[in-house]
C-alpha cells in the first residue's frame, strides 16, 4: 500500500478538454506509467492521478512538471495521498513575480555536467547510470555543438561529490551504444 502511494502523483489544474493521451504525453518521459485516472468535473479545472512503476520516477515527474505551463494552465503536481514530496512554495503564482518559469527552480544546486555521451543517450539512460552514485532528482541530455552533453542534479552534496569521484571516466551504456563519460 505504501509503495502505491509513493508511486502515484496528483496532477491538478488541468484544462477541461484534456484527454488521457495528453496526460500521458506530459509524463511518459519520467518513467513507466502504470495507470492514469483522469477526472474532468463539469467545470474546469480537471485533475488526474498518474501512477508510475517506480517512486523515483514519480519524484522526477513532480520536479519536472509542478508549475509547468500547459495550454495556459499552471499545473500543480504533488504526491497523491500525503501532499508534496518535499516542502515547496511554488504553488502560489505570487511567489514567481519575477517572471521566471518554474522548471529550473525545482532543480537542485548539486549539479554534475556530463561530457562524452553518445548521441543516442536519453535523459532516462543518463539518470539510470548516475543513480549508481546517489539520489538523482533531475537529468537532461542535450546537443551542444555536435556533442551530446548531460546535466544531472543530485538531492544532496555528498551524492554529487561521490558521483564525480566514482563515475568520472566510466563506461556509459544504453541499448544502442557505449562511451566513456567525464
Amino acid at each position: 500500500m505504501g509503495r502505491r502511494n509513493s508511486c502515484t502523483i496528483y496532477v491538478g489544474n488541468l484544462p477541461g478538454d484534456i484527454r488521457e493521451r495528453e496526460v500521458e504525453d506530459l509524463f511518459y518521459k519520467y518513467g513507466r506509467i502504470v495507470d492514469i485516472d483522469l477526472k474532468i468535473p463539469p467545470r474546469p479545472p480537471g485533475y488526474a492521478f498518474v501512477e508510475f512503476e517506480d517512486p523515483r520516477d514519480a519524484d522526477d515527474a513532480i520536479y519536472g512538471r509542478d508549475g509547468y505551463d500547459f495550454d495556459g494552465y499552471r499545473l500543480r503536481v504533488e504526491l497523491a495521498h500525503g501532499g508534496r514530496a518535499q516542502s515547496y512554495s511554488y504553488d502560489r503564482p505570487s511567489s514567481f513575480s519575477n517572471g521566471r518559469r518554474g522548471g529550473v527552480s525545482r532543480r537542485s544546486e548539486f549539479r554534475v555536467m556530463v561530457d562524452g555521451l553518445p548521441s543516442s543517450a536519453s535523459w532516462q539512460d543518463l539518470k539510470d547510470h548516475m543513480r549508481r552514485a546517489g539520489d538523482v532528482c533531475f537529468s537532461d541530455v542535450y546537443r551542444e555543438g555536435g556533442a551530446t552533453v548531460g546535466v544531472v542534479d543530485y538531492t544532496n552534496y555528498d551524492d554529487m561529490k561521490y558521483a564525480i569521484r566514482k563515475l568520472d571516466d566510466t563506461e556509459f551504456r544504453n541499448a544502442f551504444s557505449r562511451a566513456y563519460i567525464r
